[in-house]
């Protein structure tokens, strides 16, 4: 027989609240004015509140008047938690990172740290109150100190394991990894901006724009490639490697954990602050959370810290991925004839410049002695002035052996277009060029 069966939902959710309040209690009692809450604390915190919010939820406490708020204070500090642990990671971890001069980033990282901590300790007596509104026995006093004691160290044991992977897969794997960055951070430019947003701005981006469902896609995505890095290219540290894949896997690791801490950000602002007015006692539950965690500094905190950050550290990183890519690519040469009839006109420099551009490695276009960026369409208008003026019918491109593989394919259906100029269907291979 388990220790629930045969007792009261109250009594239930009085046991599940146990672990969660002694937290809660903790953070109402203790002085933060010059310190931060731990990484073991917010871990504490995110899994005794989970298992409180999820049996909440599943005996219906959100459509409950009477357990309504008391479940939305709990997805609050779980939410808060969630993000705090991701952000105290960041500031544990940056002496670190190889990012150049961070002074900025690390004072703003500092503040994002006191806001979420500050949400949490002005929610703390808010929590008691309710459980006690509710009957719930709260612990009579919180974790000792010791509890949660604050380590963190720059102690690095010693690297003595040699890593044999096989260098030519360790390469492919390097590239492969290096071009799906370069992707990402084009995909990610349209949230990239240079001057920091005011309330009335952010709020017409959020969520319209700027939300949780976006934000959580790159985490996803940022997650992946940091893990096929850890497991494929640098298995056991960057002590004795590469100092630029140490560099790279450093933008990886921030970046993530930046889109981390926003997104549980976002989550909390979309989910419990912004526009819940359909029923009155949601929308009396929503003005309460407002008045405990004020929607525009988390905002702020969440686009001017977290969103502007990871685009700055993503740019900064697409230079060394570029530079890491050229330096790892399988290099080769094709030589192929010109699109026939019109040359090379928008259209055909258009896929030609889009098929290196999707690889990211290095492309050169080569009419006699003369070499063009076939990333360009401009260079690659530019050379084909000199293939008409001159006459040429083949040229040779070089570089990165994937695109030229891709490029042979566009050379065999003249790039696209018939005899007349007009566009025709592309083979599958290339299918992402439509």
């Amino acid at each position: 027989m388990t220790i629930f069966q045969g007792i009261s939902f109250k009594e239930k959710a009085a046991l599940l609240s146990f672990e969660y309040l002694r937290c809660i209690r903790y953070v109402d009692e203790i002085d933060l004015t010059d310190s931060f809450l731990t990484k073991k604390l917010y871990s504490k915190l995110i899994a005794s509140s989970q298992l409180l919010e999820d049996f909440l939820d599943f005996h219906g406490a959100k459509n409950n008047r009477t357990w309504i708020f008391y479940r939305e204070l709990t997805a609050a500090i779980r939410h808060l938690s969630l993000a705090g642990y991701s952000q105290k990671h960041i500031l544990n971890r940056l002496k670190f990172y190889d990012l150049g001069d961070i002074k900025s980033f690390t004072y703003e990282s500092r503040d994002t740290l006191r806001m979420i901590q500050d949400s949490i300790k002005f929610s703390s007596p808010i929590i008691l109150d309710e459980a006690e509104r509710l009957s719930i026995k709260v612990p009579e006093t919180g974790y000792d100190n010791n509890f949660f004691p604050q380590i963190v160290t720059d102690e690095q044991l010693e690297h003595n394991i040699d890593d044999h992977e096989n260098k030519f897969q360790q390469q492919q794997k390097i590239t492969s990894i290096a071009s799906d960055f370069l992707e990402l951070v084009n995909d990610f430019e349209k949230f990239s901006f240079y001057e920091r947003y005011d309330s009335i701005k952010i709020r017409e981006l959020v969520p319209e724009k700027v939300n949780e469902v976006e934000i959580r896609r790159f985490e996803m995505l940022l997650h992946n490639l940091q893990s096929s890095f850890d497991s494929y290219v640098i298995h056991g540290g960057f002590k004795l490697g590469n100092i630029k894949l140490k560099q790279l896997r450093s933008h990886l690791s921030i970046t993530f954990h930046l889109l981390q801490a926003m997104g549980r950000l976002l989550h909390f602002y979309e989910r419990h602050l912004h526009g819940i007015e359909y029923k009155d006692q949601y929308k009396s539950v929503s003005e309460s959370l407002s008045e405990l965690i004020d929607p525009d500094v988390l905002l702020d905190r969440a686009v001017n810290y977290g969103l502007f950050y990871a685009g700055r550290f993503l740019s900064s990183g697409k230079r060394l991925a570029s530079d890491i890519l050229n330096e790892n690519i399988e290099r080769s040469s094709i030589v192929v004839g010109i699109p026939e009839e019109r040359g090379f006109h928008s259209r055909p420099s258009l896929l030609v410049a889009k098929i290196v551009q999707h690889y990211g490695g290095e492309v050169e276009l080569c009419v006699g002695e003369d070499k063009f960026d076939a990333a360009s369409v401009l260079d690659i208008q530019w050379a084909g002035g000199k293939i008409k003026k001159e006459n040429i019918k083949k040229v040779m491109f070089k570089g990165d052996s994937r695109a030229l593989a891709d490029l042979e394919i566009l050379a065999g259906v003249n790039y696209g277009e018939d005899s007349m100029g007009k566009g025709i269907p592309l083979p599958s291979e290339l299918s992402y060029l439509r």
